[in-house]
């Protein structure tokens, strides 16, 4: 096994997989660090499910090239329906996904890019000299190796490269720390669709709705996001003590078949093996209180059964890297412009309380994109390192939106584009023209910003 590479990318989730298939597609040496033995993380791992969202409307698609090629091969193999209009109307579509179908398209995809496959495998340490990584330090299963090459990307949602390498970072919101909970989602059988749309159109008034409750039960993804006042009783009656505040619910297109996202677990902090293990061992307590609680209370939930919880516990937020620049709340929500944009993203600002039950949703009008400028890729004080992914350069706020599955990967295309190019011509990542980079990515059909969709320049 070649142990220098063009590029390394560490961490298989969705901006991983999509910044080394981008690369190894230029023609780049691509190796691709992950630990476990399957790729797609907290898609696949945490079952976070359905992927949000691709469209800034029903009419305009604002993620495209390789993520679109992804769903595409999905849709072909029946592993999703593709992109269908967001029942509870939080955005504009979701994306339901078979996770087994997912974990086998996506090595589908980095095979036959010519991506080596460095599974089993978890970054520990950097070598860095003179401001650049040398060396990543990787410890698998015949011991540690030292994997080197040209320029790196971070992609592990954690930024552990970038951190270990010594590139600043923040943590949590600015007053008190705390980032976004974690959940443990799960997997369930024996949902009826049908009381859960005749509630919902008789008390419309306690669920967040984006359809025609009538038409709930015949859509092709139903989702709810509601039963407040169900899961108020329950909390006031001691049936129901966790920190949250409605029942959320997405098909997952097997018949009775749903994805349970309630479980919410505070103050624990996923950079680290303890505040992991109080997030598992917490989220899998929750699972039984919110399995007992559908049963009692929600309608059409009384005989659901548990199939399945995510290989691991789902984390919203952890370290985010100081960049060359952050993207901020008002950058998302004012829908801005960058002359450097390389993707861009629609998903609303989309709090879940670090302290209590509460969501903080911070309004942006119909239709609202935003485009992620190409210095939120490059962290300060390490030249040859990109980030993509959750642990971009964003305030709490701007991540909020900028962590959804469908925006990293858009980003994690761009990434790994900007590394091959770089690597193959010999420059820094922060050296490469950013035409240059804006070129290709148009040439693989990626919607790189809103100045492209207005013919600007490339």
């Amino acid at each position: 096994m070649r142990e220098r590479y063009d590029v390394l990318v560490c961490g298989g989730g969705p901006a991983g997989i999509m910044a080394a298939v981008a690369a190894a597609r230029r023609g780049a040496r691509v190796a691709l660090v992950e630990r476990y033995g399957f790729l797609g993380g907290m898609s696949t791992a945490a079952l976070t499910l359905p992927l949000m969202t691709f469209h800034a409307s029903r009419g305009e698609q604002v993620v495209t090239g390789l993520p679109q090629e992804l769903i595409d091969r999905l849709v072909a193999r029946g592993g999703s329906p593709g992109h269908v209009p967001d029942p509870i109307g939080f955005c504009a579509t979701i994306t339901p996904v078979d996770p087994e179908a997912l974990k086998s398209a996506h090595l589908e995809l980095c095979l036959e890019a010519g991506v080596e496959l460095l599974l089993h495998t978890q970054v520990v340490g950097a070598d860095v000299a003179a401001g650049r990584i040398t060396h990543v330090l990787a410890l698998a299963k015949e011991g540690l190796r030292r994997l080197e090459a040209a320029v790196f990307v971070d992609t592990t949602g954690d930024a552990d490269l970038a951190a270990r390498a010594g590139a600043p970072f923040e943590y949590g919101r600015p007053e008190d720390g705390l980032a976004q909970p974690m959940t443990l989602l799960f997997r369930i059988a024996g949902v009826d669709w049908e009381p859960i749309a005749r509630y919902a159109a008789a008390h419309p008034n306690d669920f967040v709705l984006g359809c025609d409750p009538t038409d709930l039960a015949h859509l092709p993804a139903p989702a709810i996001a509601g039963f407040f006042r169900l899961v108020a009783a329950a909390r006031a009656r001691g049936d129901f003590p966790l920190e949250r505040d409605r029942v959320l619910l997405f098909a997952t297109g097997r018949p009775g078949e749903a994805i349970v996202n309630m479980t919410r677990i505070t103050r624990a902090d996923g950079t680290t093996s303890s505040g992991l293990t109080r997030g598992e061992v917490e989220g899998r307590r929750q699972v039984a209180q919110v399995m007992a609680f559908l049963r009692r209370y929600v309608p059409g939930c009384s005989r659901v059964e548990l199939i399945q919880t995510g290989t691991q516990v789902g984390v919203r937020e952890s370290r985010r890297v100081k960049g060359q620049y952050v993207l901020t709340g008002r950058d998302v929500v004012s829908g801005a412009s960058f002359p450097d944009s390389v993707a861009r993203g629609a998903y609303p600002v989309d709090i879940h309380s670090p302290s209590g039950v509460g969501l903080e949703v911070i309004p942006m009008a119909p239709g609202t994109s935003y485009d992620i400028p190409y210095r939120c890729l490059l962290p300060t004080g390490v030249t040859n390192l990109l980030v993509a992914g959750r642990c971009i350069s964003a305030e709490h706020e701007a991540l909020a939106s900028a962590r959804i599955t469908a925006t990293a990967m858009a980003v994690g295309e761009a990434a790994g584009t900007a590394a091959a190019l770089s690597a193959m011509a010999g420059v820094e990542p922060g050296q490469l023209e950013i035409s240059t980079l804006r070129k290709a990515l148009a040439a693989a059909g990626a919607s790189w910003g809103k100045a492209q969709e207005k013919g600007g320049p490339g």
